[in-house]
């Protein structure tokens, strides 16, 4: 029988990963497929992993050839292929269990030519998070529309997070061209030739992260991988620029993209290249450059516009330097300025070659606009304190040194009305990695806590700072991770709550709940949780309802309601853990949402306002947890029994660093880990484990995590002398890192001042990492 859908999977040299890979093809909720795995000539032992994995399931088949690269792959999977629909799948990814069913659920409801959804990176090191380029395209749902009507698109630059109706694949004739990079001069493509097609904001895709970051430098920087991406870049431009109507502003767009972006790459380039590259590089680099629109060249940033100058002057050496500058990050928050000679209050940027003489780069390319010297603001820490709020940051002007004479002002803005703060001023790091008066805090007390708006517009903060003749406002914005990501809340009074959190703008605001859905308690027993709250008076005869937001899976449960508002409800463990086939293909973890929901179809999210420390339930290998979320909403997870920390602590007397957490049924050593740069290659510092009282620990010297012989980064400041991940090793010597705890983030950074260095304990992407400064 004809399947509905194909995946074609060409694989090379990923033995590591191609098992995982296909159990996520294989744990799909959409069955109906047929998976060609294309074996591009592997030296490795990837083809005995996938034609085993062929003998136990019946739907995968593995098709040889000689190595030709991952286009042709591609094209010999396509005509082996005879599924209604098409879509495709790398080797070293995972495809979340719902992706091909929305995806193929979409298009039977639209008829529209493709579908394309939602993408996560991930490592282990770092977790899961949002793809930075899709985050565009798929911001929302877009049903049968078109790249013209929705530019957004033209980022759409991968093949493999989409699925393709294959009869619109065919009378098209689509193929890879053999090069890297061979994705998008395909997709743009199908974009322009489509109807219509869906965008779903769901995620479908995960997409691997090298756990040194996105690219070997040694890779993405090699010659031949450059000009094939020009290349790709150039078959692009073809479609776009051969004058057909209607693509001004997808013309406009793809330029723009290819100037922030791949000419980006180019010009970083020059900084590893070998000498005996560098003309080969000078060559392509300015036939790329030819053939972008000088109009949208004229609008690059000042450092971009500052390179294509040196580009076409083909000074190499300044090539070299300023490439070096932003690799190693120069650019990180903005270059300091410089008082241009015999002009008042005027400035340049501090950028290699700024006072050379003798130089063929135009002068102004220097210059700093004043447009440039915005407000910079974070928020690095929040606390209840004494009944009121307490929030430290800092405020600085871009690329400006902030001094004792600089003034800052910050008023909280509740319904348009400013109430001015008292404000803290201390020395801070800042943007520039300098010691210096931007540091700031705040304290609002119950009183003015309790003026917030129950109703409208969350308050935000509005900041204003002089700095010399420079004066700038704006919201407070840029919440760091730890407490300011994972913001705390409290009562004001028996009956409002005030939770902190980012806006729909970004900025940072507080919202008033009154007589808000809470949970209150949980109880725990062998075979359920049971929880304990109160719903406010408008919600009638109220049920509980489990949502998977991943999945759009719910499920009701009944709630027992007193006449005193107060409810309960029971939460058997043995349905959650019965569910083997969890959302995040990653780490095979399903994550449920509450809300309790009135007769009336009013819906409430259920507040955690219990005691601050989530509820663990291990069975059959499987851990059930109820913590909260990230806006301080109850939710319950469920996935394999991996570590959690809970707790960090400093042991003075033995200058230790200790992290702990809940048992489960696996015992595991415990190691700080650090990726070399540029490398897959780690370093370990072995902790000392402890299993006591139903918990383990993980402890340190704090001196171990201090490098033997650091090197301060002469151009980036802010840039870590070592960044350590806690990992947990098992007895096979599998590695996983230790998940940190929602309400373990929200107490952090804990910062330790040793040896002269700064260590701060942070979350990131939910795991727990220790930065060296």
């Amino acid at each position: 029988m004809t399947p509905r859908l194909s995946v074609v999977v060409p694989f090379y040299n990923v033995g590591e990963y191609i098992g995982d890979c296909l159990e996520s093809i294989a744990r799909q909720t959409f069955a109906d497929f047929e998976a060609i795995l294309v074996d591009d000539g592997s030296p490795d032992d990837s083809a005995a992993i996938a034609k085993d994995f062929c003998g136990r399931d019946s739907r995968f088949r593995i098709v040889e050839q000689h190595n030709q690269g991952l286009g042709p792959a591609r094209n010999t999977g396509v005509r082996e292929a005879r599924g209604e629909y098409l879509t495709f799948v790398d080797s070293d990814d995972l495809v979340s269990r719902h992706g091909f069913e929305r995806l193929i659920h979409s298009l039977d409801e639209t008829g529209s030519c493709f579908a394309g959804g939602n993408a996560r990176r991930f490592n282990n090191s770092a977790g899961v998070r949002p793809s930075w380029i899709h985050r565009l395209p798929f911001a929302k749902d877009r049903i049968a529309t078109h790249v013209i009507e929705t530019p957004d698109l033209i980022l759409d630059r991968m093949i493999w997070n989409k699925v393709y109706r294959r009869s619109f694949w065919d009378e098209h004739g689509y193929e890879f061209p053999a090069i890297r990079y061979e994705d998008y001069p395909v997709t743009l493509q199908a974009h322009l030739d489509a109807v219509t097609v869906d965008a779903l904001s769901v995620p479908v895709y995960y997409w691997r992260e090298r756990e040194s970051g996105e690219s070997i430098t040694q890779q993405k920087f090699q010659f031949g991988n450059l000009a094939d991406r020009v290349t790709s870049a150039e078959l692009v431009l073809d479609l776009i620029d051969s004058g057909q109507a209607g693509l001004g502003e997808i013309r406009r767009r793809v330029h723009s993209h290819f100037t922030q972006i791949d000419m980006l790459t180019l010009m970083m380039a020059f900084g590893p290249v070998p000498e005996s590259e560098e003309q080969e590089l000078v060559l392509l680099a300015s036939r790329f450059l030819e053939r972008l629109d000088r109009s949208v060249l004229s609008r690059a940033h000042g450092y971009d516009r500052l390179q294509h100058a040196a580009l076409r002057a083909g000074d190499v050496d300044l090539l070299r330097r300023l490439a070096n500058f932003r690799n190693d990050g120069g650019l990180r928050g903005g270059a300091r300025a410089l008082a241009k000679p015999g002009r008042r209050r005027q400035f340049e940027h501090n950028y290699p070659g700024v006072h050379e003489p003798n130089t063929a780069i135009p002068r102004s390319l220097y210059q700093l606009p004043a447009r440039e010297l915005t407000l910079a603001t974070t928020v690095q820490d929040l606390a209840w304190r004494d009944g009121g709020l307490s929030i430290k940051g800092t405020a600085e002007i871009r690329h400006l040194a902030t001094d004792a004479s600089a003034a800052l002002r910050i008023a909280l803005v509740i319904d348009g009305t400013e109430t001015p703060l008292a404000v803290r001023r201390y020395d801070a790091t800042d943007s520039h990695g300098d010691l210096a008066p931007v540091g700031f805090e705040v304290h609002l007390d119950k009183p003015l806590l309790g003026k917030l708006a129950a109703t409208g517009a969350p308050a935000h903060f509005a900041v204003r700072m002089r700095s010399g003749k420079a004066r700038r406002e704006g919201k407070l914005r840029g919440q760091k991770a730890g407490s300011p990501g994972w913001p705390p809340g409290s009562w004001i009074c028996s009956n409002s709550w005030v939770q902190p959190g980012p806006g729909a703008d970004g900025a940072f605001v507080l919202r008033r709940m009154v007589d808000p859905c809470r949970l209150t308690s949980v109880e725990q027993y062998e075979d359920a949780l049971v929880l304990r709250g109160r719903v406010p008076a408008a919600l009638d005869n109220p049920e509980l309802q489990l949502t998977r937001p991943l999945s759009g899976q719910d499920q009701v449960l009944s709630v027992e309601l007193s006449s005193d508002r107060r409810f309960s409800v029971r939460i058997p463990y043995a349905p959650i853990i019965a569910e083997t086939n969890p959302d995040d293909p990653f780490s095979q973890r399903t994550t449920w949402a509450f809300r309790l929901v009135g007769s009336d179809g009013t819906e409430k999210l259920l507040l955690w306002t219990a005691e601050e420390q989530a509820v663990n339930h291990l069975e059959r290998g499987r851990l059930v947890s109820l913590t909260r979320s990230t806006g301080g909403y109850v939710n319950l997870h469920e996935g394999p029994a991996r570590l959690v920390a809970e707790r960090v602590a400093v042991v003075a007397e033995s200058n230790e660093l200790r992290i702990s957490g809940p048992l489960t049924d696996v015992t595991h050593s415990f190691s700080w880990r650090r990726y070399l740069d540029d490398s897959d290659d780690h370093l370990d510092v072995v902790c000392r484990s402890r299993l006591s009282g139903g918990h383990w620990s993980a402890s340190v010297k704090l001196p171990a995590l201090i490098p033997a012989n650091p090197v301060a980064h002469a151009v980036d400041p802010l840039a870590s002398l070592a960044d350590w991940v806690l990992f947990a090793v098992s007895a096979d010597g599998s590695a996983q890192a230790v998940q940190c705890e929602p309400f373990l983030a929200s107490r952090l950074p804990l910062v330790i001042e040793r040896d002269g260095h700064t260590l701060g304990v942070r979350p990131h992407a939910g795991t727990l990492h220790v930065e060296v400064r």
